[in-house]
């Protein structure tokens, strides 16, 4: 018996942890001292997939072709799983591999029995941006955490956000796209709406500012594509093909890949749906989903604390739900410590050395994996494209020794399918119909509308009431004005005789007695009898 098969030797102990009794996955063959070993292979307990995992390693080291080959066997295996293409190139999925020299050398060199094999695919894009079955969020549905992450809000903005989303409910103002969630900011900080919030709060102006512009911003940048109807349904990615296999969803996200922070945190929302709408299960034989998180580290740069602990808790809680998740990401130290020490899974490819950071990087990913009889300092920097450092956690829960691991080779293709396949494939599906056409129904922004037209609409009314009254009143006082200074009546007979030269000549010889009774009698009072 050679060191390498005994049973004791190094080689043997570390092959020993992955001779599991139930179905797995077939990662490769071992490395030890310089060889492959074909005869020792390393593997994945297909029970322990929920107990998610980390596929992490320098650019162009493999972690792309690492995924497909571990979804090809999920799918093999009746598990669907979930695949963000960042680059576009893991479409090739669905269709045969090619066989070719290096494909079949590393067949050879792993004991691999390899046969060009397609894989039923659904394939999806953000808000129908780029090629694939929309993928859409209501507002309300992606909630203020998440829309404070893509808003790049902070703690006291989101929690505002927060309060806005809350009254929204409490007042059944329906937040479906972009629009919604503006109207209601601005008329929370409008004279009509100052008051609606006091009782629990207020917004302040300011705030309202900030949350208004970063919405614009996000707006202008074709985000508003995402939010609206029909809502996708998460359970669409649970589903099997009609021969038994899982079916493998692929988001397509080439036309997007330039707003990283956006379809990482769309991610995170699809994992959170599928988290509210699960029963409990707890442990499994196989896994309902796996969910591979592409660019993870992007997630989590410059997440608030509430919301690294909403991820926290959706990985530690969504594996009772038969959900498992893979990260992938260049290094550990991309991943908060909270939710690595939940990541029980580890693929790990090349890491590079060539800067202090580089340096300090490889020595903090090497104090994560459990005591070895490798150089893993040395190992990480020597490793080919295809090759990988594995620990995973056994059918008891319990870790496996460290492996260096010659990783098998894709049954599929192995680069992108042509455009015309792929849109044929979208096109195709029964899902399309479905989610398609988008759909915009009366929600908040066309109910503050309706309800700022109305009262724009009785504030018209009244100042044309005012304005009615006032000019009545104006009205009433210039026929007054001109009554008092309007042309007199005619004088009398005696007010004209009084009004006359003769009668003012006679008033001065009104001493006399024939004055006096001239005077008496124009005024129409006769001279006394005497």
């Amino acid at each position: 018996m050679s060191e390498s098969t005994d049973p004791a030797s190094p080689a043997g102990r570390i092959a020993a942890g992955y001779a599991f009794t139930g179905p797995a996955l077939d990662l490769g063959a071992l490395l030890w001292d310089g060889a492959c070993r074909p005869d020792l292979q390393i593997r994945i307990p297909l029970s322990m997939l929920n107990r998610h995992g980390l596929v992490a390693g320098a650019t162009g080291t493999g972690k792309t072709k690492t995924l497909q080959l571990v979804a090809e066997q999920l799918s093999a295996n009746g598990v669907p799983v979930f695949l963000a293409d960042i680059k576009g190139d893991v479409s090739g999925i669905s269709a045969p591999g090619v066989a070719n020299e290096k494909v079949t050398g590393r067949a050879a060199e792993v004991a691999q029995e390899w046969e060009a094999t397609g894989f039923p695919c659904e394939f999806y894009a953000l808000g129908g941006i780029g090629t694939g079955i929309p993928v859409r969020a209501t507002v309300t549905g992606f909630g203020p955490v998440l829309m404070s992450k893509v808003l790049q809000l902070n703690q006291t903005q989101e929690q505002s956000l927060g309060l806005i989303f809350h009254y929204a409910d409490s007042k059944g103002l329906e937040l479906i796209d972009l629009k919604d969630l503006r109207a209601v900011v601005a008329f929370l900080v409008s004279d009509q709406g100052k008051a609606e919030l006091k009782g629990i709060g207020g917004l302040s102006t300011v705030t309202a500012g900030v949350i208004l512009r970063a919405l614009t911003a996000f707006e202008q940048q074709g985000a508003g594509a995402f939010f609206g109807e029909p809502e996708f349904d998460t359970s669409e990615f649970l589903r099997t093909s009609a021969d038994g296999r899982g079916v493998v969803s692929v988001l397509e996200l080439p036309a997007v890949q330039d707003k990283p922070q956006l379809f990482s945190t769309f991610l995170m929302w699809l994992l959170a749906d599928l988290y509210a709408d699960l029963p409990e299960v707890g442990d499994v034989e196989r896994p309902k989903l796996v969910f591979f998180f592409d660019e993870a580290h992007l997630l989590f740069n410059g997440a608030s604390k509430a919301f690294l602990e909403s991820i926290t808790q959706t990985v530690r809680l969504i594996r009772s739900k038969a959900i498992g998740i893979f990260f992938v990401t260049q290094t550990p130290k991309d991943v908060p410590a909270d939710v690595l020490a939940q990541l029980g899974n580890r693929v790990q490819h090349a890491l590079r050395a060539f800067t202090p950071d580089d340096a300090k990087a490889l020595k903090a990913t090497v104090k994560t994996f459990p005591n070895s009889p490798y150089d893993l300092e040395e190992l990480l920097t020597g490793l080919g494209t295809g090759e990988a450092v594995v620990t995973v956690l056994s059918e008891n829960g319990a870790p496996t020794p460290v492996a260096a691991t010659r990783l098998r080779a894709p049954r599929s293709r192995m680069g992108p399918v042509e455009p015309a396949a792929l849109e044929q494939a979208v096109k195709s599906s029964p899902l399309y119909s479905r989610y398609a056409e988008a759909v915009d129904r009366e929600s908040a922004y066309e109910k503050i509308s309706a309800e700022q037209a109305a009262a724009e609409a009785q504030a018209e009314a009244a100042a044309a009431a005012a304005a009615a009254e006032k000019q009545a009143k104006e009205q009433a006082k210039e026929e007054q004005k001109t009554a008092r200074g309007g042309p007199k009546p005619d004088p009398s007979l005696a007010e004209q005789v009084v009004g006359s030269g003769l009668f003012r000549s006679l008033a001065r010889s009104v001493g006399t007695q024939l004055g006096r009774e001239i005077s008496r009698s124009l005024f129409g009072t006769a001279k006394r009898r005497r």
